[in-house]
C-alpha cells in the first residue's frame, strides 16, 4: 500500500510539473504575441505618418476608436501608440539595433526584444539611448527575472557602467554558472551619501555610519545583501579575527565579507582577505552554499595596482571605492571599454537560465 501511495504521489507531482510548465510556456508566447503586435502597430503608424504626413493628431484618434472598438482592453491610449512608433522607430533601425540582431532584416522584430515584457521593453528603450547598453539590460532581465522596479533600479543606479568596470578577478575565481551574478553584485565605486562624515573620519565611525543606515547601505549594494553582523568574530587557531561586515547574497547563496579602508588600497589587503575567505568557508559555509566572496571598499585606488593584486589571488575578491555623490561622476566613463570590447562583453552574456 505504502508503495502505491508512493507511486500515486510522484504521479501527482509529475503532472503539476507539467501543468505549470505548459502555463509558463504559454504565458510566454502570449507576451510574444503582444509585443509582435505592438510591434506591428508602430510600423503602421510609423509608415502612414511618413507616407500621410499625418501628424500626432492621427495618434490621437486612433487611441479613441480602438478603445471604442475594444472596450475594456488595455494598453491602447495615445502614450501607449507612441510608444508602439517609438518602439519600432528604434528598434527597426539598424544603427539602433543590438548587436547580435543587427543582421536581421529591419521589418522583423528583434527575437531578443520580444522575450521581456512590455513595460520592461518601454523602460529600457525610454531610459538607455545606447544600443549596447539596451542589450545588457534586455539580457539580464531575460536571464535574471528581474521585475520593472528591479531592472529601473539597476538603471538609475547605472549597472551597465559599474559592470565594465568594476575590477574582480571572478573570471577565474568563481564557477561560470554564477560569474556575471557576481559581477552585477560588486559595483566600482559605492555612493555613502546617506552617512553624514566628515571628509576626515576613521575606519570605526565609518563602520559605525554604515551600521546605523543599514537599510540605506544594503540598498546601494544591490538589493540582493542581507545582513549578518558587523565585527564578525572568526576564531583561528584559538586566535581573533574580526571581519568589518558580513553579508549574505541571497542569489548567489554565499557569505560576503567586507573590509573597510579610509585609505588608499595596499596589495596586502587581499591578502587578509584570503585568509578571511578561506575561514568562512572552513568553518561558516554550508554544504548547498557557494564560496565565499570578499569586497575590499576602499577611499581610493590605483586601478593598475589592484590588477596586478587581484591576478595572483585565487580567492573571488572585488576591490571597490567610496565616495559621498549622489551620481557615478563623468569621469568614470573615461574607464568603460572601447565600443567592440563592450560588444563582445555582452556578446559572452548567456541568457539561458542554467
Amino acid at each position: 500500500m505504502s508503495n502505491d501511495l508512493m507511486s500515486y504521489s510522484a504521479f501527482v507531482k509529475e503532472i503539476k510539473e507539467l501543468i505549470y510548465r505548459r502555463q509558463y510556456e504559454a504565458m510566454k508566447r502570449v507576451n510574444t504575441e503582444l509585443i509582435q503586435l505592438y510591434w506591428e502597430i508602430g510600423a503602421e503608424i510609423d509608415s502612414q505618418q511618413r507616407e500621410q504626413g499625418w501628424g500626432k493628431s492621427i495618434v490621437e484618434i486612433l487611441a479613441k476608436e480602438l478603445q471604442k472598438e475594444f472596450p475594456g482592453v488595455q494598453g491602447f491610449s495615445a502614450r501607449n501608440l507612441w510608444r508602439m512608433r517609438n518602439f519600432y522607430i528604434e528598434y527597426s533601425t539598424k544603427e539602433n539595433l543590438p548587436p547580435l540582431v543587427a543582421d536581421s532584416q529591419t521589418a522583423i522584430l528583434p527575437p531578443l526584444v520580444a522575450e521581456i515584457s512590455w513595460s520592461k521593453i518601454c523602460a529600457i528603450t525610454e531610459k538607455c539611448k545606447d544600443p549596447l547598453e539596451r542589450e545588457f539590460y534586455i539580457k539580464m532581465t531575460k536571464r535574471y527575472g528581474w521585475t520593472k522596479d528591479v531592472l529601473i533600479n539597476s538603471i538609475d543606479n547605472r549597472a551597465f557602467e559599474k559592470y565594465l568596470t568594476n575590477q574582480t578577478n571572478f573570471d577565474e575565481a568563481v564557477p561560470e554558472k554564477y560569474r556575471i551574478q557576481a559581477k552585477l553584485a560588486v559595483k566600482d565605486d559605492y555612493n555613502f551619501d546617506f552617512i553624514e562624515m566628515g571628509i576626515e573620519h576613521s575606519e570605526a565611525e565609518l563602520e559605525a555610519g554604515i551600521i546605523k543606515n543599514i537599510r540605506s547601505f544594503l540598498s546601494e549594494m544591490g538589493g540582493d545583501f542581507s545582513f549578518i553582523g558587523s565585527q564578525y568574530h572568526l576564531d583561528v587557531a584559538d586566535d581573533d579575527y574580526y571581519i568589518d561586515l558580513l553579508l549574505y547574497h541571497r542569489r548567489l547563496r554565499c557569505l560576503i565579507a567586507i573590509d573597510l579602508k579610509i585609505g588608499e588600497f595596499k596589495p596586502e589587503y587581499a591578502g587578509k582577505m584570503q585568509f578571511y575567505l578561506t575561514a568562512l568557508d572552513e568553518t561558516m559555509k554550508l554544504p548547498e552554499e557557494n564560496s565565499s566572496i570578499g569586497i575590499i571598499i576602499c577611499k581610493n585606488k590605483n586601478r593598475t595596482k589592484v590588477e596586478y593584486t587581484l591576478k595572483t589571488t585565487n580567492r573571488p575578491i572585488g576591490v571597490a571605492t567610496y565616495s559621498f555623490y549622489e551620481n557615478l561622476p563623468d569621469s568614470m566613463r573615461s574607464l568603460l571599454p572601447s565600443p567592440d570590447e563592450i560588444a563582445a562583453i555582452i556578446s559572452g552574456i548567456n541568457i539561458d537560465i542554467e
